[in-house]
């Protein structure tokens, strides 16, 4: 195995854990339904001229075009749709960090009857504690969580599951239905449909509000670049190249790592339970993902 393939999953776990970052910066800006409907056009150009530049074969049929788009719907829009309205509308981000922990462990449990997919013990094992380390790292945010909170945000928390159960379907989507073809331009038929997914949402439940500056200019930047482009093209690489279960539960790692990356950048503290549950973490995503 060379050391570009071997580097795929680290890549797209620090990629990955930026997006973290950049919903708290773009939330204080802007509207996060507008956005994320701006990242995901953005998102459909950059790629689709990427993919003229170097003359990648296009979808033909539209079995091919519509599996594209029903994937891209499933794991961008209505996914991203619902945590950032989620957050926005008070889930507090521990709480929507344990939650996004759970598509690891929807996938290991479904991977078997859906895909057929062989779910280890060794894995099995594994998945239990990727969880139980993402609590142990967001467990400082959850301290100050009181039951009147939930209370007060039952259907955003509603809506974040909501979020989760799409992603774990456009996974297993992709796996099966978009597993072939050339990622350049089914990518980008992906950000196609998750653009005109938002644009309905968007004009319901947001509003065309943003305070255009420096920082709005480079986070959105940085989501188009880093995270739809970069970062999708990892996670399909991830999941076209191994098993859905392998490849999800690398997710695991990203609530560890923005917690470090949020240690260097802003200063924030390093608990000695956070410094544990990244250990557990770590160990339950070898765990999942060594092969043999």
């Amino acid at each position: 195995m060379s050391l570009a393939v071997r580097a795929v999953p680290f890549l797209f776990v620090l990629a990955w854990s930026t997006g973290w970052i950049v919903a708290g910066f773009s939330a204080r800006l802007a509207d996060p339904l507008w956005f994320l409907f701006l990242r995901f056009s953005l998102a459909a150009a950059v790629i689709a001229a990427i993919a003229v530049v170097m003359g990648a074969p296009w979808p033909r049929s539209r079995a091919e075009i519509g599996h594209a788009m029903m994937s891209g719907v499933l794991l961008h829009a209505l996914y991203l749709a619902a945590v950032w309205w989620a957050v926005a509308n008070g889930v507090p981000s521990g709480v929507s960090g344990i939650m996004a922990g759970l598509q690891p462990v929807m996938t290991a449990l479904l991977a078997p009857a859906i895909l057929g997919e062989r779910i280890t013990a060794r894995q099995g094992i594994g998945v239990a504690l990727g969880f139980l380390g993402i609590i142990l790292v967001l467990a400082p945010k959850l301290v100050g969580v009181s039951p009147e909170t939930f209370e007060a945000i039952v259907t955003p928390l509603v809506i974040n599951g909501l979020g989760m159960i799409s992603v774990t379907a456009g996974t297993f989507y992709q796996k099966r239905f978009v597993s072939g073809g050339d990622m350049r331009t089914t990518t980008a038929w992906q950000y196609i449909a998750a653009a005109l997914a938002m644009l309905p949402l968007f004009l319901v439940f947001g509003r065309v509000e943003a305070e255009w500056n420096q920082t709005l200019i480079l986070t959105m930047a940085w989501s188009v670049l880093a995270l739809s482009v970069g970062g999708i093209f990892l996670f399909l690489y991830l999941i076209r190249r191994g098993e859905v279960s392998r490849a999800t539960a690398y997710i695991y790692l990203v609530p560890a790592v923005s917690a470090l990356m949020a240690f260097l950048f802003f200063g924030e503290t390093l608990t000695p339970v956070q410094l544990i549950g990244m250990a557990v973490t770590a160990a339950g995503v070898w765990l999942a993902t060594r092969q043999g």
